[in-house]
């Protein structure tokens, strides 16, 4: 823990962590709750809601801090609506192998929320989700939402479209703020 870090907590002030993203600082509230999605592209920053799905976020830092993540594709890229990833088997039809108990809330669907994936089965999510490009209210209170993202946007905006795509893009390293040290 930094001296700042400690002297915040002291006062009882939340501190604020620094990090950079092509070349420029970025502050983040909270590095516990932060993912880093590195793209071929660059960074996306996401903002974790563990106050709407604590189980899903726990389990996504789970899987990140063991990297699962690192490499997959995103298999369904559809324009217009969302860029779905987290099949290590590439096709969609694979996961971590641990079912999730759905955590549905009231929180809309819109540009940048991140969802899990599911079959027809409510407690069907695994490790698939999804980034949306657009408001999509049919989803509202249907899909658990765990997360925004906060920044590099433009970067989910680049990723290759298709069902599958023809030359998918890939997850370069998906990582918990508060283990990088940059």
């Amino acid at each position: 823990m930094s001296a700042l870090t400690r002297r915040c907590a002291a006062l009882g002030v939340a501190a604020l962590s620094l990090v950079a993203i092509r070349g420029r600082a970025q502050q983040v509230r909270d590095p516990e709750n932060t993912l880093f999605l590195d793209l071929k592209d660059g960074r996306v920053v996401i903002e974790l809601r563990p106050d709407l799905a604590p189980n899903h976020v726990a389990r996504i830092k789970e899987l990140a801090r063991a990297g699962f993540y690192n490499g997959i594709v995103f298999h369904r890229v559809i324009e217009g609506f969302m860029a779905q990833s987290g099949d290590p088997t590439g096709r969609g039809t694979g996961g971590s192998g641990r079912r999730l108990k759905a955590e549905f809330s009231r929180e809309a669907f819109v540009r940048g929320t991140l969802g899990m994936a599911r079959t027809a089965d409510p407690d069907s999510a695994d490790s698939q989700f999804f980034i949306m490009y657009q408001p999509a209210p049919h989803l509202n209170g249907q899909y658990t939402v765990w997360g925004r993202v906060i920044a590099g946007m433009q970067f989910v905006d680049q990723i290759a479209r298709g069902e599958p795509p023809r030359q998918p893009d890939r997850i370069v390293r998906l990582r918990v703020a508060a283990d990088v040290k940059e």
